[in-house]
């Protein structure tokens, strides 16, 4: 979404909306608007999946959203604390919305708010940045909770530790269509904020969800189902294969993370930006398998 252009949603199924965000780190020249984010509309009221990266990004998607439906704003769902996904909140809170999020992710806000507000008016500057509150969730998901939007039930699901350790996927029954935030990425090259291990362990439950597409937190608006785990669990194997045979043949993590998962630098957006420090996060964790 380019400075001052209206935001773009498609439908990818009945009553389901979605929105692409660019390739790209968080920037003045697209206004955050990198994660992919959701609508969903039921017969009495409408729900939303993360708020974007910025106050300008929110209000795009507040006006594309009335374009399409004028039912109340019920519920905003927040797939996870990263700044892309939660910037905007304040726009839906405004608007009346229920922010709904994982259990840890008010505990994950209160220790990165500080840091987000600052790093980030660095990286996005004073005008973007303006209005930008860090808001936690009211409705917290301890394992599962059922989101009514009349004639129409959106599944929340907790999961443990994986891109971060408060990732929280919805799924709409009506379609089965899931929302998955950054527990799926296509494209954009996978971050580890979290567990790889935990990430690795869960994505054959993720995949076990019986539904007919996704929307990733960062790549196509729609992709088939289970097929869009396989270009991540391919990138997870290798770079755990490489950083296992680096630790068992006593290479320190400063060389390793230089070669670890060098293999897959073309499959991917971003290889050189994000790599390196998923590298270093997970030979942390596999150090002390």
């Amino acid at each position: 979404m380019a400075a001052g252009r209206e935001m773009k949603l498609i439908e990818i199924a009945d009553g389901v909306h979605a929105f692409s965000g660019a390739y790209e780190l968080m920037s003045p020249a697209n206004e955050g608007a990198i994660c992919n984010l959701g609508l969903i509309v039921g017969n009495e009221a409408a729900a939303i999946i993360d708020s974007g990266g910025s106050i300008v990004e929110a209000q795009a998607f507040l006006a594309a959203i009335r374009e399409i439906t004028d039912r109340p704003i019920r519920y905003l769902v927040n797939t996870h604390m990263h700044p892309d996904h939660i910037f905007g909140n304040a726009v839906f809170r405004d608007a009346g919305a229920i922010i709904v999020g994982h259990h840890n992710l008010p505990r994950a806000l209160e220790a990165r708010s500080d840091f987000y507000l600052q790093s980030y008016r660095e990286q996005l500057g004073d005008e973007l940045m303006k209005g930008i509150e860090i808001i936690p969730p009211s409705m917290l998901v301890d394992e599962r909770l059922e989101l009514d939007l009349g004639g129409r039930k959106i599944m929340l699901r907790a999961w443990k530790p994986a891109h971060t350790d408060n990732d929280l996927t919805a799924y709409d029954t009506t379609t089965k269509t899931l929302f998955a935030g950054d527990l799926v990425f296509l494209g954009h090259l996978p971050t580890i904020d979290g567990s790889l291990l935990g990430w690795m362990r869960q994505m054959k439950e993720l995949a076990a969800v019986e539904a007919d597409r996704v929307v990733p937190g960062h790549g196509p608006a729609s992709a088939r189902w289970p097929d869009a785990l396989q270009p991540q669990e391919r990138y997870f194997e290798a770079l755990a294969a490489d950083l296992r045979k680096a630790i068992a043949a006593g290479i320190p993590l400063s060389e390793a993370v230089k070669t670890a998962g060098q293999d897959a630098r073309d499959d991917w957006s971003l290889f050189d930006d994000f790599n390196g420090r998923n590298a270093t996060a997970a030979y942390a964790e596999l150090e002390w398998e």
